[in-house]
């Protein structure tokens, strides 16, 4: 069997084709919260990306199981980007949701804010990320995902946002094994 486009070498997709109903948008939608301790500050005494970084992988793990109803895991994030630093004392809130659904992979999207915890200000947008996750079954193969359903204009635009980034990732993974390919045949002729 071929490997899954979103999942990591040697995960393959099941036999079987689904039909299960579309799920809403809506209905795996999750906010996570962290306060920025002490404890989560870098050499610079704001918030370590790190903490941020687990933050968005626990909030996308949370929708993926939620819209998958079960067990999924991370496959890849596409991206993470840092816009503002978070500060010691900032609640973080992580706004997650299914942005587009493969066959056994959805892409989660993550929107990071922090809001003072003493202060009654407006909350900054600290970092947005996109993350790959394959739903599986307990032998830890992949099974299938409910499609998902837009239902708002934004969720629209984030499914069709979805699919361009999917396709450049697998136009960028089939030109990494080409090179790839290339090098070693190369390398074979001396």
């Amino acid at each position: 069997m071929a490997p899954l486009p979103d999942a990591p070498a040697g995960v393959t997709p099941e036999d079987e084709t689904t039909t299960l109903e579309p799920k809403p948008s809506s209905a795996s939608r999750t906010t996570l919260s962290h306060i920025v301790s002490p404890q989560d500050a870098n050499l610079y005494g704001t918030g370590h990306g790190g903490v941020v970084m687990k933050l968005v992988d626990d909030a996308a793990a949370a929708v993926a199981g939620r819209h998958s109803g079960g067990p999924a895991v991370t496959a890849a994030v596409d991206e993470l980007t840092f816009l503002v630093p978070a500060r010691v004392g900032d609640l973080l809130h992580a706004h997650a949701q299914v942005n587009w659904t493969g066959r056994t992979s959805m892409e989660i999207g993550v929107r990071v804010l922090a809001e003072r915890w003493n202060e009654s200000t407006p909350a900054h947008h600290v970092a947005s990320a996109y993350l790959t996750f394959v739903a599986i079954d307990p032998e830890g193969r992949p099974r299938p995902v409910p499609p998902v359903r837009p239902e708002t204009a934004e969720d629209h635009r984030r499914f069709r946002e979805a699919e361009i980034r999917r396709t450049h990732r697998l136009a960028r993974r089939r030109a990494i094994q080409l090179s790839r390919a290339d090098h070693e045949a190369a390398e074979a002729a001396g």
